[in-house]
């Protein structure tokens, strides 16, 4: 079992989701249950699976969970583009949010080959 609160690529999604729902609170209201949604549920997802693949007896379970996080994170990019694409989100903000979600993505790409081996 891994610590998962000692991790930096978790505290780093914490962090991250706290920017999604700052960044998605002036969305239209109309779209409180499509992208804000959408967004928020997969922001949570990173750390949410990071810290119950922690939990797991084994490397390759935690491995699994990474997967999965990291899928969460390939959709919210996605949705931050379509978000972008909408003029919900202005050109820095969405920069920024993605730059932080690459360094998300990286941390756990490092993570995972170091389950591998």
């Amino acid at each position: 079992m891994h610590r998962f609160k000692e991790l930096e690529v978790w505290k780093s999604s914490r962090v991250f989701c706290t920017s999604i729902y700052g960044a998605t609170a002036n969305f239209p209201d109309n779209e409180r249950f499509g992208l804000v949604s959408q967004l928020r549920r997969a922001s949570v997802s990173i750390a949410s699976n990071i810290a119950e693949g922690a939990s797991r007896r084994s490397n390759k379970d935690f491995y699994r969970f990474l997967e999965i996080a990291i899928g969460s994170a390939y959709e919210i990019e996605t949705q931050l583009l379509i978000a972008s694409d909408l003029n919900f989100l202005n050109q820095k903000d969405s920069e920024k949010l993605i730059n932080e979600l690459q360094s998300i993505i990286k941390m756990l790409s490092k993570l995972m080959s170091s389950l591998k081996r």
